[in-house]
Parts: structure tokens; C-alpha cells; sequence
């Protein structure tokens, strides 16, 4: 990475990190919820423990939401959930974090949601939001237990612009705090 690339990453992270951590943070009860998961065909594999989903799938847990096209969902050998891969046109997730706080909603081309380490990535004209708050371009990493966005404007290697950023940016809205008055 170069020195340019690392300012502009290390400023944009600084900017969002001046935002409330628990304004980020998902609902703690969710992982406690049934995964609930519906779409118009399934294939399971116990042996390899993975279920592969197609047409409009659905997956609720808790307050979480995930919809897209195709699902494939990991298992570990105690029929935990490990992971989940997610496409779509965009593949779109929801969850209400603590304290009442405004949902958090992100979509990608594709989802990556590693429940065990609490961390969901958003790829391909990605979108992360809350609220005012957006943060977009091509790749987003969440960790959900830490409250810690990175994002990356484009592809390694690859300057493309995408339809809300420059070739290799990405881009925050941050509003303006609100003041007793308003």
C-alpha cells in the first residue's frame, strides 16, 4: 500500500471513528436467536456440513436480516454456524443494534457474515448505512463486536469506479450533530 493510500485509509477511519461506538454495535442478543432460513430451493450436505440455497432467500436471526439470490451456509461438526456467503443483486442485510439505536442496513454483490468472529463484509458496490451515516465503495469489513469499519474504494489492483465513488476511493457522509435546538 502506498503512503497516499494509508493517509487517505488512516483519515477516513479517523472520521469514523469520531462517531459513537454503540451507535454501531449489533443487537447482543441476536446470536442467542434461531437462524431462520428460507429459499425456493435447498440442498443440504451433513456430511460437509453445508446447506447451499438458491432463489430469494431470506435469513432472519433475531433482528438480523439477510436477503439475496444464493446462500451457501457452513457448519462445524457440533452443526454450529461458521459461516455464510451471500449473492445477490445487491445481497442486503439488516440489524437493529443496542440501546434503541437507528438499524444498521449494508449491501454488496456479495455478503460474508463470520458469525463466531463477528465479522460481515460487504463486496462489490458496497453500502454500509445508519441513519445519515454512509459509508460506500467497493469493499466493506465490519466487525461487529469491536464497532471497527474499514472500506476499500476498489478491487486490489483494480482503479474501477463504482457508481457512488472515483476509481479507488471510498466515500463516508457524516452528519452534522444534532443540537438541543433541532
Amino acid at each position: 500500500m502506498t503512503a497516499k493510500k494509508s493517509l487517505r485509509l488512516l483519515s477516513l477511519l479517523a472520521l469514523w471513528s469520531c462517531l459513537p461506538a454503540a451507535e454501531v454495535m449489533a443487537l447482543a442478543t441476536d446470536v442467542e436467536q434461531p437462524i431462520e432460513i428460507e429459499a425456493d430451493f435447498a440442498e443440504l450436505d451433513d456430511a460437509a456440513g453445508r446447506t447451499i440455497y438458491t432463489g430469494n432467500v431470506v435469513v432472519v436471526q433475531g433482528t438480523m436480516r439477510m436477503t439475496g439470490e444464493k446462500l451457501i451456509a457452513n457448519f462445524d461438526d457440533n452443526r454450529t454456524l461458521v459461516d455464510v456467503y451471500l449473492e445477490g443483486k445487491p445481497a442486503y442485510f439488516k440489524q437493529t443494534p443496542d440501546g434503541g439505536k437507528q438499524d444498521i442496513e449494508g449491501e454488496g454483490l456479495q455478503i460474508e457474515y463470520y458469525q463466531q468472529k463477528h465479522l460481515l463484509h460487504l463486496i462489490d458496490k458496497a453500502r454500509l448505512t445508519q441513519g445519515d451515516r454512509v459509508f460506500e465503495g467497493y469493499r466493506i469489513n465490519y466487525d461487529t463486536e469491536r464497532s471497527i469499519i474499514t472500506g476499500r474504494g476498489a478491487a486490489e489492483g483494480n482503479a474501477a469506479a463504482t457508481p457512488t465513488t472515483r476509481p479507488g476511493r471510498v466515500k463516508v457522509i457524516i452528519p452534522p450533530k444534532k443540537t438541543s435546538s433541532q
